[in-house]
């Protein structure tokens, strides 16, 4: 296969930029913000109960913050079963 100067040129020129890009686009410590964990029942009920532990036990061995939110509206969000 014979390539044209132009074209290895380009591809020289990629090679070459690709260390200095790579250095650029660094991506972020995931997650930076703390993770939400959202329980669609009531506070203080044994799914609030299980969240919380299931939370603090990930913050201790991921060291990353776990907030446990409950939003008892959002087990009213399921459609109806049919009769």
């Amino acid at each position: 296969m014979k390539l044209p100067r132009r074209k290895f040129l380009h591809l020289a020129a990629g090679v070459a930029a690709l260390p200095v890009l790579s250095r650029i686009a660094r991506a972020q410590a995931y997650p930076s913000r703390p993770v939400r964990i959202i329980v669609g029942f009531a506070a203080g009920g044994g799914n609030d109960i299980v969240a919380r532990l299931i939370g603090q036990w990930l913050s201790e061995h991921l060291g990353q913050p776990f907030v446990v939110e409950t939003d008892p509206a959002l087990a009213a969000t399921s459609p109806p079963k049919p009769s």
